[in-house]
């Protein structure tokens, strides 16, 4: 690989400054390593799409009218066409086609991984009891976690060829050992 993981996270840092953002690029970064030993080759595919998850959206934070053109030149420039690719596809109004193992898991696990953080944040439990069924019908609240497109999560499991509940288990798996880091395990009761 060109770019190395701490240059990832270097530039991830440089161009964003949202906490929310942030925790974002983190969270999507796990559940794509672990996507890569479900839908890639395994500990060969690991940092690629690490990369992959933390930098999909590192250009929006600054800027957001241009987002993913930055990154997307970024990474050409220094010859990830792969990395490129996914990123490219994943904003599904460029219209790129998600052609690839790698292309097809962001484009899964980008918009749903950010709603199943919002379910969480919701919870007492946090992501500890959250279930498939609690999160389907929370999607089918529009006005819960309103920027998330449902359109987007219900195209991206289509074309990675997934149910919709095996994948969102799959990201709670993915998530759940991050709990305490990423801020959606279980929450101290307050006093009264």
């Amino acid at each position: 690989m060109s770019v190395s993981y701490d240059q990832a996270w270097n530039l991830l840092h440089d161009w964003t400054s949202s906490p929310s953002l942030l925790l974002h690029a983190k969270t999507v970064e796990a559940v794509m390593i672990q996507a890569a030993h479900r839908y890639g080759r395994g500990a060969d595919d690991e940092q690629r799409w690490a990369i992959t998850g933390l930098l999909h959206d590192a250009d929006y934070d600054r800027w957001p009218d241009e987002h993913p053109r930055r990154i997307v030149s970024w990474l050409q420039e220094r010859d990830e066409p792969e990395i490129a690719h996914a990123i490219s596809a994943h904003f599904t109004r460029w219209g790129v086609p998600a052609e690839t193992p790698l292309d097809r898991a962001l484009l899964a696990c980008d918009e749903l991984t950010g709603f199943i953080v919002a379910c969480s944040l919701v919870r007492p439990e946090g992501i500890t009891t959250l279930g498939s069924s609690s999160v389907k019908k929370k999607l089918k609240d529009r006005s819960f976690a309103a920027k998330v497109d449902r359109d987007e999560v219900r195209l991206g499991v289509e074309q990675l060829g997934v149910s919709l509940d095996d994948h969102i288990r799959f990201i709670i798996e993915a998530l759940t050992p991050h709990a305490i880091d990423f801020g959606i395990g279980p929450r101290a009761p307050r006093d009264s």
